[in-house]
């Protein structure tokens, strides 16, 4: 399967220095290395709603967003970002914080629901219900219980757990440029097979 060529990656999380760690800032934590691993920086931009930064992988300029709207609020950003760069949703990835996945699990996806997850809620519905974007799901774990997400996903995963997400985001960068390319067949089964 070959697909599309990303142009825009967006990381999803809360702003402010009491969520840095937690695990519903696994997308942005990913938005973060990759950045630093391809010596960019971002920046507060206003227009955007977020943190932006321009860097290419790959050969390709691909812009980055961590929306700083707060989780609940990401459309907002992303369809800013979106409509500037005449950027059509299937050109974009998103990483986030998935708690139907183990931690160790991280998996690439094309289209989907929101599967209940408040930023994708709202970047589809900001879309106007388009689900035509790629994901990047970063396994978080479950707490057992509907009543207990809201808690868990605010808090930070243990030493050992973080240590788990880090390697999967790492592997996630370095199979990115596949990715990137539009070469989604390659980029998932890599990914797959390496976590």
């Amino acid at each position: 399967m070959s697909g599309h060529p990303l142009k825009l990656i967006v990381g999803l999380g809360n702003p402010g220095p009491q969520h840095d760690s937690n695990r519903h800032n696994a997308g942005v934590i990913f938005l973060h290395h990759l950045c630093k691993a391809y010596a960019g920086s971002l920046r507060g931009e206003s227009k955007f709603f977020g943190e932006f930064a321009t860097i290419a992988i790959a050969g390709h300029d691909v812009k980055l967003l961590f929306p700083t709207t707060f989780m609940n609020h990401s459309g907002k950003s992303v369809a800013a970002v979106c409509r500037f760069f005449k950027i059509e949703p299937e050109h974009m990835l998103v990483a986030y914080d998935e708690i139907d996945f183990e931690v160790g699990v991280t998996r690439f996806k094309k289209d989907g629901g929101h599967g209940g997850h408040n930023g994708l809620r709202d970047i589809i519905n900001a879309l106007g219900g388009s689900r035509e974007f790629y994901r990047l799901r970063i396994g978080v774990g479950h707490p057992g219980h509907k009543s207990m997400v809201s808690n868990y996903v605010l808090g930070d995963p243990s030493r050992s757990e973080a240590d788990v997400i880090m390697s999967n985001i790492e592997d996630a960068i370095r199979v990115l440029p596949k990715a990137v390319n539009g070469e989604w067949e390659e980029a998932m089964h890599s990914l797959h097979t390496d976590s």
